[in-house]
């Protein structure tokens, strides 16, 4: 028996930093022809993030499945990106929730931990889907923290966010208008630690064009490569490719530097 057959289903999941839930997770409620057609928005999302709601339902039939915009619409809401498309009406809950303004306008990144920002991404399993969410200094790339949840709550961006600051601060942060980023608990903790908030302002998902690249570069090297199985399979594969990423991937954009050695070398 290995030292890890004895520890407790429970002890696992905190040493994993995922819900207990997570391993009995299944994609309840969601049918497998769902699914594709969700991990086939996902991918073509990750070229065209600009797509509406309308293209996206002409991609889809143009290749063979024949849905209306209400089916996509309601897919896209469930992946977490209906938020980056202009709607006639906030939810109320919204609305309750103050919106910041976007601070980052032709503004002159020069030095790291000047601006973080984060977002929330749909990462497909071969029968299934996780939500990805991961908060990147936007001068250095470097992934400063990151989290897996099967659900769209708030919860595993607060824990990623508490857990960012425990040791570094930054001047502002950056996040687009996503229930889990304007309620009050989320902003509190910025505001406590005098962190200057920015909001993307509503359709414009290139506001957070940093975070945006990397969900590119997450899903293009890894994910639509490894095609994960399970949970507790892409969060030790998103281990190993955020570990590369920050200290072994090497930025054009940094002088061919890793965003390790931008980040902790400053």
């Amino acid at each position: 028996m290995s030292e890890h057959d004895q520890l407790s289903i429970r002890q696992q999941t905190q040493l994993l930093g995922l819900n207990r839930s997570s391993l009995y997770y299944k994609p309840i409620g969601t049918s497998q022809y769902n699914i594709l057609l969700m991990h086939l928005l996902d991918e073509q999302y990750t070229k065209t993030p600009f797509y509406g709601v309308e293209r996206m339902t002409v991609f889809l039939n143009k290749i063979g499945h024949h849905v209306n915009v209400k089916r996509v619409r309601r897919l896209l809401r469930q992946m977490g990106l209906g938020a980056i498309y202009p709607k006639p009406n906030l939810s109320k809950a919204n609305l309750e929730h103050k919106i910041y303004p976007y601070l980052l306008r032709n503004m002159a990144i020069i030095r790291c931990n000047q601006v973080w920002s984060t977002d929330i991404t749909y990462i497909r399993l071969r029968r299934g889907f996780v939500y990805l969410m991961a908060i990147i200094d936007w001068y250095s790339r470097y992934v400063i923290n990151w989290k897996i949840s099967t659900t769209l709550e708030a919860e595993f961006c607060i824990q990623g966010l508490k857990e960012s600051l425990k040791n570094c601060y930054c001047e502002i942060f950056n996040t687009d208008q996503g229930s889990q980023f304007t309620s009050n608990k989320y902003t509190g903790i910025l505001l406590a630690a005098d962190i200057k908030i920015s909001m993307d302002g509503r359709g414009r998902a290139l506001d957070n064009i940093f975070v945006e690249r990397l969900w590119r570069t997450v899903k293009y090297e890894d994910i639509y490569l490894k095609e994960y199985a399970s949970v507790q399979e892409v969060q030790t594969g998103l281990e190993k490719y955020f570990t590369f990423y920050n200290e072994e991937r090497y930025h054009q954009s940094l002088d061919y530097k890793t965003p390790a050695e931008v980040y902790l070398g400053s």
